[in-house]
């Protein structure tokens, strides 16, 4: 649901969370009418099952050749040469050629837009199946192709490399299957918390419970989680506030990579702010007020003042677009300030008591963010799916403690 202006609750955050570095983040949420494995013929598919039905031929003794055909999952048969590979993976209803699939299976995006189940066609001769970006920065990704025998899934291929399939790269421009859908998020945000003492997550469960728990990163180092890989599971990750270093893990036990973004001393910030599926990082810069977010955990993307210096910042997909959003914490009024834009007020509301610190989630799976409020004394969460009322109370971790949320 929207933020709300009306119904206001009493809540007060403390000044302490800017210093603090406790950081709530939510992972991209995508609307679509359909679930993985359940696309009827030449209709939606989504993402996930574009995927699944790829693989279905993967390690097949299947030749290639533009005169035969060989069976989907379901007995339907397909062209088994590139195209034919991609009809199948998307459920078509026929096997149309590179043309085909370029003048009536799709449409053109940028290079950068490419997700899963989105085809490299070069008109002419060829067409590889995205599968994934290998690295934050979208230099390197996987694929999967049907050009020679056997099929292939390729790893680590560069966006720059001058061949790609054994075609020249400069031939392939980036399309979109119009009935591709992103895939539903299953899993509701849940909230966690982070012990200062040992440096170790704790992913709860939204019930007073433990679903995983990792130790990451050094003593006097900040919290951070994201989906840093796009696999729509969160991650942890540490933040080194006195060289403004980011540490990101994929499996919650090595780095899987690192940056420098920001200055000492300014709030690290994690979120997908161009709902391609990846969590990329940002910081605030709080003496002046100011969000620096970028899309490739390098160059700056967004540059926005937001609130008054001395505010808190927050994130999060508020308006249901699949983009998470800065949004701002006022501790002398108690107020949270919402912006879909990453500029101006889209919506405002306070909740919680002084001295508690804020957090942010999905906790209802509707795919919109919602506030909540830990108080640090009692290790008590207070989550709300409408802005207003308290949707569930819990008590997690030890007081002290800092929140954390994610979609584990």
């Amino acid at each position: 649901m929207p933020s709300k202006t009306s119904k206001l609750v009493r809540i007060a955050v403390a000044a302490a969370i800017a210093t603090s570095g406790a950081i709530a983040t939510t992972a991209i949420t995508a609307t679509t009418a359909q679930a993985a494995g359940t696309s009827s013929v030449g209709g939606q598919i989504t993402r996930s099952e574009v995927l699944q039905r790829a693989k279905f031929w993967l390690g097949k003794p299947i030749n290639y050749s533009q005169g035969g055909s060989y069976p989907d999952s379901s007995g339907r048969n397909y062209r088994t040469d590139c195209s034919g590979y991609v009809s199948m993976a998307w459920h078509l209803s026929y096997s149309p050629d590179t043309r085909a699939i370029w003048d009536a299976e799709t449409y053109e995006i940028p290079r950068s837009d490419l997700r899963p189940g989105d085809v490299l066609d070069s008109y002419n001769d060829h067409v590889i199946l995205f599968d994934k970006w290998d690295d934050a920065a979208h230099t390197t990704f996987s694929y999967y192709s049907f050009g020679s025998t056997p099929v292939k899934h390729v790893d680590g291929m560069s966006i720059n490399e001058p061949r790609i399939d054994s075609h020249p790269n400069g031939d392939y421009h980036a399309r979109r299957y119009k009935n591709i859908v992103d895939d539903v998020q299953t899993r509701p945000t849940k909230a966690g918390v982070y012990h200062q003492a040992n440096q170790t997550f704790y992913e709860g469960d939204n019930a007073g419970g433990t679903q995983g728990s990792a130790k990451f990163g050094n003593p006097g180092w900040k919290p951070i989680v994201g989906d840093w890989n796009g696999d729509g599971v969160t991650s942890i990750g540490a933040y080194d506030p006195d060289t403004a270093t980011f540490y990101e893990s994929n499996d919650n036990t090595n780095v899987s990579g690192s940056a420098k973004f920001g200055n000492p001393g300014w709030t690290p910030l994690a979120g997908d702010w161009n709902g391609d599926g990846v969590t990329s990082i940002g910081a605030y810069d709080p003496s002046t007020g100011t969000f620096y977010l970028t899309d490739d955990n390098s160059t700056v993307a967004v540059n926005s003042t937001f609130g008054n210096p001395g505010w808190i910042p927050i994130v999060g997909d508020w308006n249901k677009d699949g983009k998470d959003s800065i949004g701002a914490y006022d501790p002398s009024t108690g107020t949270f300030y919402e912006s879909n834009d990453n500029r101006t007020v889209s919506g405002s509301v306070k909740f919680g008591n002084p001295g508690w610190l804020p957090v942010t989630g999905d906790w209802n799976n509707d795919g919109v963010t919602s506030i909540g409020a830990f108080d640090p004394n009692t290790a008590t969460f207070y989550l709300s799916n409408d802005n207003s009322s308290i949707a569930t109370s819990f008590v997690y971790g030890t007081p002290g403690d800092l929140p954390i949320a994610g979609r584990w």
